[in-house]
């Protein structure tokens, strides 16, 4: 099946023209509102990198969609050895499967433990899928010790929607976003169904005694929150302990959310979003607000496809301090958010089209912000930095 390509026009040269140039030259400049930066190209030759995260010693683990992960150190591309096997649903880029998000334990110096979300066929079924968790030690270059720690519960077709992002909490617990799986929005309103939640999970794969939906009738244990359409953007803010998402809409519903233990988020009930064709009001809409469901903190006008969620702290770029910085796919940009009291009060655009497709952005250990363009064939990273 042919892979389908997702630019055109200006877009597509600007990303030609920064891709095409060899690692570590400078491929943007801008002057944003209060700081200057500029954007250094560190690889390229990435298909579909989706995930991002940081080892202990500085060095960069990154996945590619398509199957492949690899250590990235003092610009040298080192394969990771070990991973399982993907089905055809890596192939086609309409489909969205594939080997999607990781991320480093926060005790990896003692336990050596990774964690990953990809999508697999469902046990016993022909064409169906399921985003699933799993974790491996790191062992040099190799996985170890492998296994899957959370499988989700309702296989479907096509393949999309999977969610997959993951952050580690600072009480040592773990989120997954779970997308609705695109064939029926209405299952993320089910609290008997994974698709459209977030989950929490201790490390190993249990479930903690505290999860909010935890004993109730026709529940999940692992769910965390519902009512959400496809999460790729997820994070706990260290200063504060909040949990903020970017989460794809439909048209015109991209979101900025807030996220509470037990709370439901509306989709597809109540969405801000419109129908793709018609632009009229989405299908399984009732509403653009509902009480008892919480309201984005912020709609991103137009169609952002918002991918990537980290904040910013410490020296490197202080006058950014506290701020959320959201990337975009479709989009391709960056969105800097200033946050008070829970509410955004301010939004810059940063990068607009200059580096393409972005899949993650993300504040490395040295402060410097690190990016991930999402292309097929030469997706790449790039590091932010003060000009």
């Amino acid at each position: 099946m042919p892979r389908r390509r997702y630019l055109a026009g200006r877009g597509l040269a600007l990303i030609l023209a920064a891709t095409g140039l060899p690692a570590g030259e400078i491929v943007a400049e801008q002057k944003t509102q209060y700081a200057s930066i500029q954007v250094v190209k560190l690889q390229g030759g990435l298909q579909h990198p989706w995930g991002l995260s940081f080892l202990p010693d500085g060095r960069k683990l990154i996945t590619e969609r398509t199957g492949g992960m690899s250590i990235i150190d003092d610009g040298e591309l080192i394969p990771v050895d070990g991973l399982p096997d993907l089905d055809v649903y890596a192939e086609d880029a309409y489909t969205e499967g594939g080997l999607l998000d990781v991320a480093v334990h926060p005790e990896f110096e003692d336990n050596g433990w990774i964690y990953f979300s990809r999508s697999r066929l469902a046990d016993g079924e022909d064409l169906d899928t399921v985003p699933v968790l799993l974790r491996a030690r790191l062992d040099g270059n190799s996985l170890t010790d492998m296994e899957e720690i959370f499988v989700s519960n309702a296989p479907n077709y096509p393949g999309r929607h999977y969610g997959g992002r993951i952050a580690f909490l600072d009480d040592g617990t773990l989120l997954m976003s779970i997308g609705d799986r695109g064939s029926y929005p209405p299952r993320a309103q089910k609290t008997w169904d994974h698709s459209g939640s977030i989950i929490r999970l201790h490390a190993d794969g249990s479930v903690p005694d505290d999860n909010p939906f935890l004993n109730q009738d026709r529940t999940e244990p692992e769910l965390f929150s519902i009512g959400h359409r496809n999460i790729q953007g997820l994070i706990q803010v260290p200063a504060t302990g909040e949990i903020w998402s970017t989460e794809h809409g439909p048209r015109g519903g991209d979101e900025l959310n807030l996220i509470e233990p037990g709370r439901n988020y509306g989709w597809p009930i109540a969405t801000l979003g419109r129908a793709y064709l018609t632009e009229e009001e989405f299908p399984d809409s009732e509403t653009r607000h509902r009480e008892g469901m919480v309201d984005p903190k912020l709609e991103f006008m137009g169609t952002m496809a918002p991918s990537g969620l980290t904040v910013v702290s410490g020296d490197t770029f202080p006058e950014w301090e506290g701020n959320l910085l959201a990337g975009a796919l479709a989009g391709q940009r960056i969105w800097r958010l200033v946050i008070e009291d829970q509410a955004v009060v301010h939004s810059e655009e940063l990068l607009l089209h200059e580096i393409g497709r972005i899949r993650v952005v993300q504040q490395g250990p040295d402060g410097k912000l690190y990016v991930l363009t999402d292309h097929e064939s030469d997706g790449g990273l790039y590091r932010i930095e003060p000009k």
